[in-house]
């Protein structure tokens, strides 16, 4: 989805801004983040942001982490999105669409009277975070692809292989990793991923390794 304001680097972004940890929920630079708000810190979050500069930063909380002073503890690298999309559903509910700009560091959580989490962000490990379809031409799009079919026949989903085959390679990998059905923890190496490259390397190793799981699971007892 385009973005009325283009993002071409780090000053352009607040200093700080709110941030939504999610478990499961991954987005990335320029990806689409469909999101169904309902809790009423929440509700104020997407109000405040909507008064100001739109910025939400996805994260999610560290499972293996615990509780820290009664919040989840949060991994230490989210997205920042911009809220491109806005809808009040009738019953109390706001449907937000978020795209994706860039990654950061969470430099500081800022202690605030907001019922939801704030944070200092710090982009300047992602950088080419802003530049779109940086590192397309080392991505093994053939690799991809295979694996994605291979997923696919497994499990009888319907691809629509017209607009796969279409699709720029960053949109292709960004894409198959913020829907891949894996866990936090794998999800948060994809997000983690220092480039497009390493991305879509990850994703067909995690996608791999299911599929020899459900090999191993369905093949008979001797």
């Amino acid at each position: 989805m385009s973005m009325n304001h283009a993002y071409s680097g780090l000053d352009e972004l607040p200093g700080a801004f709110p941030i939504f940890p999610l478990a499961g929920a991954l987005l990335l630079p320029r990806g689409e983040l469909p999101l169904n708000i309902f809790e009423d810190r929440y509700l104020a979050m997407v109000d405040d942001a909507l008064r100001g500069h739109r910025i939400v930063g996805m994260i999610q909380p560290d499972p293996e982490a615990g509780a820290g002073l009664g919040a989840p503890v949060l991994f230490p690298v989210g997205c920042a999105g911009r809220i491109t999309q806005f809808a009040e559903s009738g019953d109390g509910r706001y449907l937000i669409t978020l795209t994706g700009i860039a990654r950061f560091k969470i430099a500081e959580e800022l202690a605030g009277t907001t019922p939801y989490r704030q944070c200092r962000p710090d982009f300047s490990p992602f950088t080419t975070d802003f530049s779109p379809r940086v590192g397309e031409d080392q991505v093994d799009r053939d690799g991809v692809l295979r694996t994605l079919r291979d997923f696919a026949e497994t499990n009888h989903l319907q691809v629509d292989w017209k607009s796969i085959n279409s699709a720029p390679n960053e949109a292709l990998v960004n894409a198959l990793s913020m829907m891949s059905p894996c866990s936090p923890k794998e999800k948060q190496a994809l997000l983690e991923a220092r480039d497009l490259k390493r991305r879509a390397d990850v994703l067909v190793a995690i996608t791999e390794i299911e599929l020899a799981r459900g090999k191993n699971a369905s093949a008979p007892l001797h």
